[in-house]
């Protein structure tokens, strides 16, 4: 068996991020994905680079794009269209992200399609949603400035900065994994397939979690913050004798294990940072008094005895380090698939775990 997705067929049609990361994952868990590309050029992120892998593919590409077939279909002749639909009509569920209106030209829309596969499952992606912003593009950059992620995301006011990462087309990808999941689920059920509409723009909003509640249910429009957090105290970057060190606390017990083994245990009754909210309050001048006692001792050493009394802390790692302390824990971050080596599955099942079978498609021939 392949996965839990075993005789599941995608017909893909997503370029880019968002759609081909959550084909992908579909693909890992055994579903069959066909991704329909243009002849010769494919994918726009076949051109993304540097870096390239060994095999000269893009990076970029070949990390959205293993477990897929491609074919070439020109969607711009009557004879490409009728290979679309003809895959389609064997496909279980079709994932696109085209700009608004152009299946619907072509003919190859939910409502054309469904009404003689009653049973298909048709996830439509976009910026900004079908309705008032169905025109405007969307680019995951325009979408972390528009949606407000750069507004809390930056080293100081006045200073917004992307974040490092499509983060809005992968939160999106996910979004539209769980909702295939959910209505294949139905379908199983009911027999009925349905429509589904995933868009960059709320799936943001959705992933503000705290800082978009704190709108939603208190009018309050967060800020920036650099490093620090909203409602958490001491939670954000310290400088040490050598290097920066991450402290994340979360409660008050944590705090006076902080204050203990810092030198320090007086700060656990001090007025000013003895609850949590007012270690917000007071924030600037408990990080004051952080930064002159982790002075007298590097980021591993800080490390090592904070975490010994269950204080959350940690180094900043440069993503090659990263991948090599997720090796260490055993959790066997790169795999090979088809001979590419790719980022694993993120989840672990153990029945029916996520396979790499299909290295990421060459481009069709023109």
């Amino acid at each position: 068996m392949s996965g839990p997705l075993e005789g599941i067929v995608v017909a893909d049609f997503s370029r880019v991020l968002a759609g081909p990361y959550a084909t992908m994952l579909l693909g890992d868990l055994g579903a069959e994905v066909v991704k329909v590309e243009r002849p010769g050029s494919g994918d726009d992120t076949r051109a993304w680079g540097p870096p390239y892998a060994p095999s000269g593919q893009s990076t970029y590409f070949a990390g959205v794009n293993r477990n897929k077939i491609s074919v070439g279909i020109d969607l711009a002749t009557p004879e490409g269209v009728l290979a679309a639909r003809e895959l389609i009509d064997r496909a279980d569920v079709v994932v696109e992200n085209f700009k608004v209106g152009t299946l619907e030209r072509l003919g190859l829309d939910y409502a054309s399609v469904s009404a003689h596969h009653p049973g298909l499952i048709f996830c439509t992606i976009s910026g900004f949603g079908s309705g008032e912003g169905r025109d405007l593009p969307g680019y995951d950059l325009l979408v972390q400035a528009m949606g407000g992620l750069m507004s809390i995301t930056g080293p100081a006011p006045g200073k917004p900065t992307k974040v490092g990462v499509a983060l809005v087309d992968v939160i999106t990808g996910l979004h539209a994994t769980v909702g295939v999941l959910a209505a294949l689920h139905h379908r199983d059920a009911t027999g009925e397939g349905q429509l589904l509409e995933v868009n960059l723009m709320s799936s943001l909003l959705s992933a503000l979690v705290n800082q978009s509640s704190a709108y939603a249910a208190g009018g309050v429009v967060p800020g920036i913050l650099g490093n620090a957090h909203p409602s958490i105290s001491p939670y954000e970057v310290y400088a040490t004798a050598d290097r920066p060190l991450i402290i994340a606390v979360g409660n008050d017990r944590q705090f006076a294990s902080l204050a203990e083994v810092v030198g320090a245990p007086q700060l656990a009754g001090d007025a000013r940072f003895a609850t949590n909210p007012e270690r917000v309050a007071n924030r600037v001048a408990l990080k004051e008094e952080l930064l002159g006692l982790l002075q007298a001792a590097g980021a591993d050493e800080w490390q090592r005895r904070l975490t010994a009394v269950g204080v959350p802390c940690g180094p900043i790692n440069d993503i090659g380090q990263a991948f090599a302390f997720a090796d260490r824990l055993g959790l066997a971050p790169i795999v090979d698939a088809g001979g590419t080596p790719t980022v694993a599955h993120p989840i672990r099942f153990d029945r029916t775990p996520a396979t790499y079978r299909l290295a990421p498609p060459d481009a069709p021939e023109a």
